[in-house]
């Protein structure tokens, strides 16, 4: 907000010395530069004895003729009318807008004042806009109309720019459909499919490379809606298929059913996204295959060729705990990643071997001692607390200490304050950070035993954190103090 207003304040600034409007601007193409130039005059302070208001800018005698100029109706340029648009006084921005007819320039200050508190400042400004609004204008103020809905009374412009842009052809349309701003293509793209306005194959390519997921599932829904029963369009289908993002190639999959071609959904079951192994998994079902059988097959391998990681998430996804073995063979599998969605899996199904799954936290794929880790935190107060303090040694990698802590802090008592006492100095920010944090929080439980000297040494280890006021509080609970 403060960025903004400062770089409004200085294009105020350059439009004061007489600059020209789209120059003072920077060409005035991002819809932000003319909310701020409005955020900056009107925020802008009351400095004269008489009370007329004057821009910080403009405390000068042309300041005061601009004021002047607009109450006695004298022409302006566009430079001083922008600065006029933007005016603190409702008065001045209503008597401005008075002036703006067969002025291109000012319109994105009209398309502002559409949402103006002032009632007959908005009324002057959406009347100025119906009178000027083209296909032209539409499409080149539709990034600024869309912002300004979200205010309050600023759906009025907006709505214009919809209902002109449902006449245009497709081809005025082009720019906004490829536009970097995500709402504007969002826009466009949902008027687009309403109107018809773009073919399945071009709605199915621009699932597939567009960067929203909203414009994602907008183009590939209205895609799938185009495809005819047992009609098979390449055009449609492969670039949903091919596309790098989930949503686009889980709506190819599903077509395949409606395009009768539901045996390729096979192909799609280990796909690397979840969401496109479900939907292959319905397709695959209502053609009467069997996914279950098809990823117990592929694990009970294990060969690299054919296994992927895609694979074994999905047997965790649709298996039992009868799985669980050949889950856990994949825990040493010599691909990292496959290991991971193996201990997931194993997490997934509920399946809990304490003994087991300890051994995977000196893994060295982070993944896996990750998977391991919330697995075992449940179960944490069963491992012993000696093992996991040696796994604290810098000497380690940093995930398996990361995993050693969280399950240590998961105990309570003197185990938890041993392994934060050993923490709080250490060179890793994010460590000794948890570390104090956890001192901080620490209180001795029913578990402490009393006069403890172990705990009464840790508690003098921490003491520069806590202060000797929490420290003899906390020796006292633990029965240290009479």
């Amino acid at each position: 907000m403060r960025g903004s207003i400062w770089n409004g304040t200085q294009a105020a600034v350059r439009l004061a010395e007489g600059a020209v409007l789209r120059d003072a601007l920077f060409g005035a193409g991002d819809p932000a530069a003319w909310i701020a130039l409005d955020e900056a005059v009107r925020h802008s302070d009351r400095s004269s004895a008489d009370g007329t208001w004057m821009p910080t800018w403009q405390r000068t005698e042309r300041g005061r003729t601009l004021t002047d100029a607009l109450r006695r109706g004298e022409p302006l340029a566009d430079g001083p009318l922008a600065l006029a648009l933007c005016h603190r006084d409702g008065r001045i921005r209503e008597r401005a807008l008075g002036m703006v007819a067969g002025r291109p320039e000012l319109l994105p200050l009209v398309v502002v004042r559409c949402a103006d508190w002032a009632e007959p400042v908005r009324d002057l400004a959406r009347t100025r806009w119906a009178e000027a609004i083209t296909v032209e204008t539409a499409v080149a103020l539709a990034p600024l109309a869309l912002r300004i809905a979200v205010r309050h009374r600023g759906d009025f412009a907006v709505g214009l720019v919809d209902k002109v842009l449902r006449s245009a052809d497709r081809e005025a349309l082009l720019p906004l459909l490829t536009h970097a701003d995500r709402a504007v293509r969002r826009f466009v793209h949902r008027l687009a499919v309403e109107e018809g306005l773009l073919s399945p194959a071009e709605l199915a390519r621009t699932a597939a490379r567009d960067e929203d997921t909203v414009v994602q599932g907008l183009c590939s829904e209205a895609a799938l809606a185009a495809v005819a029963e047992g009609d098979a369009d390449d055009d449609v289908l492969e670039p949903l298929l091919t596309a790098r993002n989930p949503r686009a190639r889980s709506a190819g999959v599903t077509a395949l059913r409606r395009a009768g071609l539901g045996e390729r959904a096979a192909g799609f079951l280990g796909d690397r996204a979840g969401l496109v192994r479900a939907g292959a998994r319905y397709v695959v079902r209502q053609s009467g295959g069997d996914p279950v059988e098809w990823y117990r097959r592929r694990c009970a391998t294990g060969d690299l060729a054919t296994l992927s990681a895609g694979v074994v998430s999905g047997l965790a996804e649709c298996g039992d705990r009868r799985d669980a073995e050949s889950l856990w063979r994949l825990t040493s599998h010599p691909d990292p990643v496959v290991r991971t969605r193996a201990v997931g899996g194993l997490r997934a199904l509920d399946v809990l071997d304490v003994p087991r799954l300890r051994v995977l936290l000196d893994d060295p794929a982070p993944g896996v001692v990750r998977e391991a880790t919330w697995a075992l935190v449940p179960s944490a107060r069963m491992l012993d607390a000696g093992w996991l303090l040696e796994r604290l040694a810098v000497t380690r990698s940093r995930e398996t200490r990361v995993s050693a802590f969280r399950l240590l802090n998961a105990h309570d008592g003197v185990v938890r304050l041993r392994a934060a006492a050993a923490l709080v100095d250490d060179p890793d920010d994010k460590l000794r950070h948890w570390a104090r944090q956890s001192v901080l929080r620490w209180r001795p439980t029913d578990k402490v035993p009393p006069g403890s000297a172990e705990l009464g040494e840790l508690l003098g280890r921490v003491r520069h954190l806590l202060g000797d006021h929490a420290l003899e509080q906390r020796l006292w609970e633990a029965g240290l103090r009479a």
